[in-house]
Parts: structure tokens; sequence; C-alpha cells
């Protein structure tokens, strides 16, 4: 499908920006991707601030959802699209790693993240990759792909991220779930990697990384061997 790049100076926040379009009617095409140069009220998973900086990438696109998609898996679609996306642009494309349910960390340091709201028919997935810099945290590392050689150009990278984005969406829609789950458990962390969960009230469960079951329910191997199925939540590697 053919792509349209629509492109802004300054805004609150993309993903925002497409909701509140879609509320008031408008019909967006698939391929269709709002792309900022700044965002002053950029959200995250779990209600935090996206922040940015000049030339990175903070972009967002909508998936006109059909009743036969597997609409809960649509994040790990987004996953793999950013994921090609970045993987020829690194010096070594071995550091780069998926992280449930839908990051992507570089040398164990995050470089990017996916939010993604329903509005009416549609999933609207925003996307934020550090290509330039990254900020500063105070809970977590961040890494942009500057600290480890060129910064793509923003411009080139979202014309890359829309097509690869297309070509995700069409593979989901045609053959389902399962080839997106083999190729993310492929460049996500292994299994038996330490990972701690924690909940909306902040309770923590630690364990072991033991794949994914089909609907992309993360599995967590406890220390006694029990299997705890994690639906939703804030995932870290390590222990708490």
């Amino acid at each position: 499908m053919a792509q349209q790049l629509e492109f802004v100076a300054e805004t609150g926040s993309t993903n925002a920006d497409l909701v509140a379009r879609i509320a008031q009617g408008e019909a967006l095409a698939e391929g269709h991707w709002l792309i900022a140069d700044r965002q002053n009220a950029g959200r995250g998973r779990q209600g935090r601030a996206w922040i940015d900086a000049p030339g990175n990438f903070m972009g967002s696109t909508a998936v006109r959802l059909h009743p036969q998609d597997p609409a809960a898996t649509l994040s790990f679609v987004a996953a793999l699209a950013v994921y090609e996306t970045v993987l020829p642009r690194l010096a070594d494309p071995r550091a780069l790693m998926l992280k449930w349910p839908n990051d992507l960390l570089l040398g164990g340091a995050k470089l990017a993240g996916i939010l993604l709201e329903r509005e009416g028919d549609y999933a609207v997935i925003g996307i934020g990759v550090n290509l330039t810099a990254a900020p500063a945290l105070p809970d977590r590392q961040t890494k942009a792909i500057a600290d480890t050689g060129p910064a793509p150009a923003r411009d080139g990278f979202a014309r890359d991220l829309a097509v690869q984005m297309d070509i995700e969406v069409q593979r989901w829609r045609e053959f389902g779930f399962d080839p997106i789950r083999r190729r993310w458990l492929a460049a996500a962390h292994p299994v038996g990697t330490a990972l701690t969960a924690r909940d909306a009230a902040d309770s923590a469960t630690s364990g072991t990384f033991d794949g994914l079951d089909h609907d992309g329910t993360l599995r967590l191997r406890l220390a006694d061997g029990a299997i705890r199925a994690i639906r939703a939540g804030d995932v870290t590697l390590g222990e708490s």
C-alpha cells in the first residue's frame, strides 16, 4: 500500500493527534504517518512521558482493525517493524534486542518505545526511536544509534519504517501471529533471561523468561518452577 508521511514542526503528541482526528470522523488510510520534529507532551507506556531530542524519530500511524485481525498481538508487529528498520543502521547488529512487550534495547539500554491506543476501529501506534540522542532517565539506561555510529537521517528512517510497517501488517494479516511470534523470539532476550515484571500497583514478580504463549502472553518461570502468565505490566531485565 502507499505510504503518506505528514510532517509537522511541533505538536503535543502525534498519538493524541491521530486519536483525536479519528474520533472526529477522519477516515485515515493505512500507510498514513504523522511525524513531528518536536513533541512537548509525548507519552510512553505506563503513563510515562516520552522525552524527545532534535533529530530523533517521533511518529504515529493507524491500523484499521478488521474483525478477523488478532488485535492483541499488533504490538509485536510494530516492534518487528522498528527492529528491521534499525538493524541495518547499526555498526554491530548483535547489540540490538527486543524486550517484552514492545521495547528495543541497544546494548541493554532502551533505544525505542512503542505505545498502542485503541480508538474505534483503529489501533493508533506511536513510536519513538533515539536516533541522535537519548534522554537521561532516573530509572533505566538509554542509548541512541548515534552512540554507536553515525546517526541515521530522520526522514530516510521514517520512509523505511513506513514501508516495513506495511510489510509486517500484511504478513500478520495473511499468516497470523505464529510467524511473528517466532521472529520476535529469535530477536528477543533468550529463554532463561532473568526478568522482573511489575503490575499497575507496582507489585514485582521475578523469574526467568520462558517464552511467549500463542497470544503473546509472557511466560515467567518462578523460582519454584511454576509458570506465571504476564499479560500486562512493565518488564525489566534482571531481578528486583
